[in-house]
């Protein structure tokens, strides 16, 4: 058997709610790795597991020979320099697909939560403001049903998220780099027509060179200003700098971040006070079902590579 060292596993274990018992006698499991440290542990193992740790060049290079395989407990890798481990002859595998439904609950969590004001009215709440139980509505109150969803990607949460939302009612565009034939309520557009009609906006797609700051001040310039953008993939598809900048000048209505460009947002931030913004700190993944698929995933992955067949390999 060859030996597995999982250098982070509070990040996934945090409640310690988890049955990490299929992982056997021959890992060793950390529960957190400092940098400096990381070397050291490695020594003699075979299959290393992170979740999302920072693997540099320079670190990467320091591997022992005896490292064959970087289980990445997540669906991103970017976190990962391919280059040098492609050089070091190293194979990674990422877990794809375990946490989509949870993801796109959050994602349909944040129209709901948007379409009634809920943040400001349980702020009201918190101050003793009690006006919308003895005056009226104080506070902006739609319906979903009819509403336009614009959806950056489709992947495996965004097509749940389409899904759940024509159960809703809504009618959906998608902007992806592989268009597909229209359907009944559900139209492919390009990117501009997308922000320029859809009262929500959910982003679904990787961070690379192309996606980086895609939304920035001229694309958050053609969006309707009673519109609201969701992002719960990764934070810097979004240039927060201009997004609050389109939020102080009521360029678009609100927005849902279960994911930030720096996590945690700096303690300052002024998103965490405006009630235009619902801010979650990347919980889209981490619900207890969720968290257990993910380790059940990850292990068979490093089952199937010790058996000879290799999968989820993006190395």
């Amino acid at each position: 058997m060859k030996k597995i060292v999982v250098l982070n596993a509070d990040k996934i274990n945090y409640d310690h709610k988890l049955d990490l018992s299929g992982f056997g006698e021959n890992t060793v499991i950390y529960g957190d790795t400092p940098e400096e440290l990381i070397i050291e542990r490695i020594q003699g193992a075979s299959i290393l597991v992170t979740k999302e740790l920072p693997l540099s060049r320079t670190l990467i290079e320091q591997f022992p020979d005896s490292i064959e395989l970087i289980c990445e407990a997540g669906t991103g890798y970017n976190n990962i320099d391919l280059e040098a481990v492609e050089k070091k002859q190293i194979h990674v595998c990422n877990v794809p697909a375990y946490s989509s439904e949870r993801v796109a609950h959050t994602v349909i969590m944040m129209i709901c939560n948007a379409s009634s004001s809920m943040k400001k009215q349980m702020r009201m709440l918190l101050e003793g403001d009690h006006r919308n139980f003895t005056d009226h509505l104080m506070v902006d109150h739609v319906e979903i049903n009819g509403k336009t969803l614009g959806i950056i990607g489709a992947g495996n949460i965004g097509k749940e998220v389409m899904k759940t939302a024509l159960a809703m009612g809504m009618n959906i565009l998608v902007y992806t780099r592989t268009p597909q034939k229209d359907s009944e309520h559900i139209r492919y557009v390009d990117l501009n027509s997308l922000l320029k009609l859809s009262d929500y906006v959910s982003l679904h797609c990787p961070l690379n060179e192309t996606t980086y700051h895609m939304i920035n001040q001229k694309t958050l310039a053609l969006m309707k200003p009673t519109a609201f953008l969701i992002n719960t993939s990764r934070g810097a598809l979004i240039d927060e700098e201009a997004l609050l900048e389109a939020l102080l000048n009521h360029q678009i209505a609100g927005a849902g971040l279960d994911v930030q460009e720096i996590e945690p947002p700096r303690e300052d931030h002024p998103f965490y006070k405006m009630d235009e913004v619902i801010l979650t700190p990347h919980m889209g993944w981490r619900g207890l079902e969720t968290r257990q698929r993910l380790i059940d995933k990850l292990l068979d992955n490093i089952h199937q590579y010790e058996r000879g067949n290799p999968i989820n390999m993006v190395l």
